[in-house]
């Protein structure tokens, strides 16, 4: 009897692991879900990967735009979600410093997701109308540190993205204060500066690259460590006000924690063909964005790495949600 039983529990061992492995090798249709409005730069970014991504897999690929709460809300939908690759998220680096700004958070932000693949990077924009007085980023601050909280600024996405960050880092490290008014994501914080709403924003260069070719906006400086390749006049925070200052944005792919190995695999293998794809290439760098790629425990680094500093400058700040 304990010979056929252990036959029956063998069997039934087996049985489990091949459902698991179909589970984790689902054919069904991919939802690629973005926490921010479509018009946005990661909304683009998802529609170009979804676009490629389904060509190569064979399978449909839909962009589900989830926005609120800093791209919480979205991620917290797919942290939730069956491991079985049908529900990816498309971060941004925001989700980096979320744990640390929304304490109750139903997920972590670490532990409770799979890393897929490091897509692209970008920096950060200060940017203006066309016809604004402030020139330059030494008028700007002029401006604002003579009338303290009186000029307003917009971010997309609320406290927990790297614009909205990277705002209030900023007026730290430059002694200035601004108000901070935040939009369900870049595209509405770009009409609102555009109709002369809020005096300045901050956005991603991928996310602004369209309106500042139109002549629409105006750049006054970039907060990378060098200029952006697509904006080669623009300067940087460092050489013109604050030397030293660092903020670059990314974006990634991300899976629900338990995520099968070789589905991680696939996915990464068909990003990395996606990047190098000299097509791709080319509409990325003529939104701003560098193409990144490599493997899920270098994404997963990145991650770790940006999840520490920012979760000390948002403790270090007092930053909360707004």
């Amino acid at each position: 009897m304990r010979r056929v039983s252990r036959r029956m529990a063998l069997a039934g061992a087996l049985t489990a692991l091949a459902a698991t492995a179909q589970a984790q090798r689902s054919t069904g249709p991919i939802s690629l879900y973005v926490g921010f409005a479509a018009g946005g730069p990661a909304d683009t970014l998802a529609r170009i990967m979804a676009e490629q991504l389904g060509a190569r897999l064979g399978r449909s690929v839909v962009v589900q735009n989830k926005p609120g709460a800093g791209g919480t809300v979205a991620a917290a939908q797919v942290a939730k979600a069956d491991a079985d690759g049908t529900s990816l998220l498309l971060v941004s680096s925001g989700h980096a410093g979320a744990s640390a700004l929304y304490l109750n958070l139903p997920f972590d932000g670490q532990k409770d997701f799979a890393a897929v693949i490091a897509l692209a990077q970008t920096p950060i924009v200060i940017l203006v109308k066309a016809d604004s007085p402030y020139r330059t980023m030494a008028d700007l601050l002029a401006a604002a540190r003579a009338a303290p909280g009186k000029l307003n600024f917009g971010t997309g996405g609320g406290g927990a993205t790297l614009t909205a960050m990277a705002a209030v880092l900023l007026q730290r490290e430059l002694d200035f204060k601004a108000e901070a008014i935040n939009f369900r994501g870049s595209g509405p914080a770009n009409l609102a500066l555009m109709a002369g709403q809020i005096d300045f924003q901050f956005d991603t260069v991928s996310g602004a690259i369209g309106l500042l070719s139109g002549g629409t906006l105006r750049a006054l400086a970039v907060t990378s460590p060098q200029r952006s390749a697509v904006l080669p006049d623009v300067p940087t925070i460092a050489e013109t006000v604050k030397p030293g200052f660092d903020v670059t944005g990314w974006f990634g792919i991300l899976g629900p924690a338990g995520l099968g190995a070789a589905t991680v695999d696939e996915l990464n293998r068909t990003f990395n063909a996606i990047l190098a794809d000299k097509g791709t290439r080319e509409r990325l760098a003529g939104l701003g964005l560098d193409p990144i790629g490599g493997t899920p425990k270098q994404f997963a680094d990145l991650l770790a790495s940006e999840t520490a500093r920012w979760g000390g400058i948002i403790r270090d700040l007092g930053l909360k949600p707004d």
